[in-house]
């Protein structure tokens, strides 16, 4: 199965609870932090809820 690579590039400071609870199911927790996850639509529904705080990087 192909992978994800996600970095939190923003702070949830200014988030709502929704979007840091999202965050934190990815595995993130700080800015600067890199997680490498499975490509599946689950990871990839919360990954849309706070695209404008984090860098893809798709992989095979």
């Amino acid at each position: 199965m192909s992978t994800i690579t996600v970095k939190l590039k923003k702070s949830t400071i200014a988030c709502t609870e929704k979007q840091k609870a999202n965050v934190r199911g990815l595995g993130l927790r700080k800015p600067g932090s890199v997680r490498t996850l499975e490509n599946t639509p689950c990871v990839r529904g919360m990954i849309k809820k706070v695209i404008h705080m984090l860098e893809i990087v798709e992989e095979k």
